[in-house]
Order: C-alpha cells, then structure tokens, then sequence
C-alpha cells in the first residue's frame, strides 16, 4: 500500500504542532478509503474496530434513539475526526456515520489509538477538543428541543449548518451538501410536514431558497432573529 503524502493533511489544525517526521510515522499507519454518497463508514452498535479522519466530503451521523425513531446528530466536514469511540472509552460506535456525498477518509486502527495519543498529545488534545464540541453542540441542541418552538429550532438548525458547511452563492448562503426536509425534521425532532411548512412560508417570504436536497439562505440576518425569537412568523 502506498504512503500517504502528508501534504493532504499538513495544513489541518489537529496536526499544526507537528513536524514532518511525526506526521510520517502517524499516517504510515493509516489508509485511505473512499465513500460513495448513501455509504455507511459505520453503523451503531458496531464495534469501534477504527477511527477517522474526514479528507474530503461531508458526513451525516444518525441515531436510532430508544423509541425507534431516527435522529440526525449532526454533520461532519472535511479536516474533521470522526468515529473517535477511544476518546469517549467506548467500545462501540454511539452513532451511524454515512456519506452525505461522495466522501474520502483516513481510517487507523482503534488499537493505535493509545499509542499515537501517548506519543503525540497534541493529536488527543485535537480529539478532546473535538469530543468538547460536539458535547457542547449537543446540550445546546437539547436545550432548543426542550425549551424552544419549532420555528425557532429549525432555525437554528440552519445557521449551525451554513456556519459549519455554507458557502457564498449570488442569493445568499448555502448549505454545500444535500440536505432534505426529512434530515432537518430529523435535526429538529419535529415531523416532515411541519418543516415543509415552515421552509415553505420562509420561501414566500424570501428567507430562504430550496430545492431538491439543497437550501440556500437568502436573509441569514432575520433567520438569526427567528432563532433568537426577535420575529414571528409572517413578520
């Protein structure tokens, strides 16, 4: 198996702090695979057999949640580690990660995990912070879904996703992989219907542009309010 050029990741923040030589030895174990659009990488409940890096792509990660119902977690972008279940002393993934799009990872063997993390801190301090993140996400998401109205959520849902994957088109800003209806009903824990209702009355309104599998936000400033519940429908 050919090396990996260390080049397609020497610029990515978790591996700033390190030098050539260590880069080297990290990816000499590592091996690239690719994941058409609608491929699993993992399935919950498998066992954590490796951990991930995404190069290119996004990733949609996805729950079944006790009641059976599926749960979009979130969405991981290019630079991004994924699959971590060592950092959260889990020995089984938490959560499915499939290819929102045609989509390239590193993967490394769960067995390397402590041995690269001992050797290389920053590497579990890029983890930890990782882990954090999403933690961080998570709570705030819970809060919305206890808290919040159904406007509000799924338009916070959006600006976390042009924050984290938006980029500028002539009308505004949009989310730069597919995305449905349904992957927001399941972001927001609401129902199709009610998320088809709502985008359709932003669309009259021009708070947004939709498509199959595709949002663009054309007046991220007032869906901010929404968000914040500075306006109310049909305002």
């Amino acid at each position: 198996m050919a090396a990996i050029d260390r080049s397609i990741v020497a610029d990515l923040p978790i591996f700033a702090e390190l030098g050539a030589d260590d880069l080297d030895e990290i990816l000499r174990e590592a091996r690239s695979v690719r994941y058409p659009k609608d491929t699993s990488v993992f399935d919950q409940g498998d066992d954590a057999h490796s951990f991930f890096l995404l190069l290119h792509g996004h990733l949609r990660v996805e729950r079944v949640a006790s009641q059976g119902q599926q749960i979009v977690v979130r969405y991981v972008s290019a630079g991004e580690l994924f699959g971590v279940a060592q950092a959260m002393a889990l020995k089984k993934y938490p959560a499915t990660a499939v290819a929102a799009v045609d989509s390239i990872a590193l993967s490394w063997p769960s067995s390397a995990w402590s041995r690269l993390t001992t050797k290389f801190p920053s590497l579990a301090a890029g983890a930890l912070q990782t882990v954090g993140s999403r933690l961080q996400d998570t709570q705030a998401r819970v809060i919305e879904m206890s808290s919040e109205q159904v406007e509000p959520r799924v338009a916070h849902a959006l600006l976390r996703l042009a924050k984290q994957a938006g980029r500028k088109v002539e009308h505004g800003i949009e989310i730069d992989f597919p995305i449905s209806r349904q992957d927001v009903a399941e972001m927001t824990g609401t129902t199709l219907h009610t998320v088809s209702r709502i985008l359709s009355a932003w669309e009259q309104q021009g708070l947004v542009e939709g498509g199959r599998q595709r949002i663009v936000l054309r007046d991220p400033h007032r869906l901010f309010g929404l968000a914040e519940g500075h306006g109310k429908h049909g305002d």
